[in-house]
């Protein structure tokens, strides 16, 4: 698990221009990596958590999305090649044209008001993924942080959820209990309500991470590709992605709380999902992330998910 945002490096950037890639710049950053443009629309990523026997189960996986690529407004990853450089993953993947729809609220705070552009490319994104059914390579996906395949042991996403919320607490409860009233009750709650969710519902990708930066618009705003699949990437409700979607649009904005009751209700209206399931997946969501980002609750994403689960406004990080 990475404890903190990964940074781009001389050293790697030597190492793309020693492989014969001239134009080598740094392009972006995240939990799992960092993303380096090579030029010729390649881009290289350094892994700093999946090792590189996961590598090939991901690939699977952008190959099952991939068939249903021509009912989809956007492209999604494709792997061009994969290397181990000193026991790190390095893969070169497509680059996508456009721009990310907003940057991250942690680094630009939104407005109150939430651009119709966003709301609708939002839409679409999430039409498109719920279009992919989940496949066996999804399931057998472990997300961060976690020791297993997520569905394994499970037929069901909610109970597949529930255990891992289980085994996410066990990690480092004692911190988020400083934080969270009732952190037992809390997470009992949870599970029982995850496990009690009707049987029958769809089965589709379920990227997990889709905040602002991970989706790139063309210059009319429309939706151009869908990146960074893998921080919780599985096969799973597509009620949870909208749950989850909801949430991380602005996590660390001014008017983050109204942003997520906002965007909540909005795709509760358009998806005619219930507002409880979404309420549901987004406490299950934070007491399943409060510590991929640090051991010890020092950072803002522990704040957030402690700010959801008291019901409270989500805190910037400082």
């Amino acid at each position: 698990m990475a404890d903190h945002r990964q940074s781009h490096t001389d050293r790697w950037t030597r190492y793309f221009v020693d492989r014969g890639h001239q134009d080598v710049r740094p392009l972006g950053v995240g939990v799992e990596g960092a993303v380096y443009r090579l030029g010729d629309g390649v881009v290289g990523k350094v892994w700093s958590g999946r090792r590189p026997a996961g590598v090939g189960l991901m690939r699977r996986v952008y190959e099952d999305i991939a068939r249903d690529a021509e009912s989809l407004p956007f492209g999604t990853r494709e792997i061009l090649g994969v290397e181990e450089h000193e026991g790190v993953l390095v893969t070169y993947e497509r680059e996508w044209s456009g721009v990310p729809l907003r940057a991250d609220s942690a680094v630009v705070a939104p407005g109150r008001e939430v651009p119709a552009s966003e709301t609708d490319a939002l839409l679409t994104v999430l039409r498109g993924l719920a279009s992919v059914p989940g496949s066996d390579a999804m399931r057998r996906l472990v997300v961060q942080g976690d020791d297993r395949p997520l569905w394994e042991g499970y037929r069901r996403f909610p109970d597949a959820l529930a255990g891992l919320v289980q085994r996410a607490v066990m990690r480092r409860g004692e911190v988020l209990a400083g934080q969270v009233s009732d952190l037992a009750g809390v997470v009992r709650r949870t599970v029982e309500s995850l496990r009690a969710l009707p049987d029958g519902g769809p089965v589709s990708v379920v990227h997990g991470d889709l905040v602002p930066p991970n989706i790139l618009v063309d210059d009319t705003g429309a939706p151009a590709a869908v990146l960074d699949f893998g921080f919780f990437t599985t096969a799973g409700d597509p009620v949870f992605e909208a749950a989850v979607t909801a949430a991380v649009w602005d996590m660390y904005g001014p008017f983050a709380e109204e942003h997520t009751v906002g965007l909540t209700r909005l795709f509760a209206e358009e998806f005619r999902y219930s507002p409880d399931t979404l309420h549901l997946y987004q406490r299950a969501y934070a007491l399943a992330t409060y510590d991929l980002f640090s051991s010890d609750g020092a950072d803002g994403h522990f704040r957030w998910c402690v700010g959801v689960l008291e019901r409270g406004v989500p805190t910037p990080p400082g």
